[in-house]
């Protein structure tokens, strides 16, 4: 596995603590790119809300699980509120599992 489907694979492991849900089916994660000669991995992402209360829980969280993959150098999150981000993003299967709670 590359390192770039590694880095996709493991923010599957990042939850939001507040609503329980990992971040990737959230649809947080807006794109993932990897320097292939110094292996830095940059990650565009956003929040629920500009305001998230849980920011720097999820943002330490995403970079706590990266440099965990053998081979990622540097880690840098672009954090950006647009475009915004709105239910729409969420996966079939995060919908269901918030709708049943």
């Amino acid at each position: 596995m590359d390192l770039l489907s590694r880095v996709r694979a493991s923010l599957f492991e990042v939850i939001d603590p507040e609503l329980g849900v990992n971040i990737m089916d959230l649809g947080l994660i807006y794109g993932i790119f990897v320097d292939e000669e110094t292996n830095d991995v940059t990650i565009r992402m956003t929040l629920t809300t500009p305001g998230c209360p849980m920011s720097d829980s999820i943002q330490n969280g995403v970079k706590f699980r990266v440099q965990q993959i053998k081979g990622v150098n540097d880690i840098k999150i672009d954090l950006v509120f647009e475009p915004r981000w709105t239910p729409a993003k969420m996966t079939q299967r995060c919908k269901e599992f918030l709708w049943r709670k």
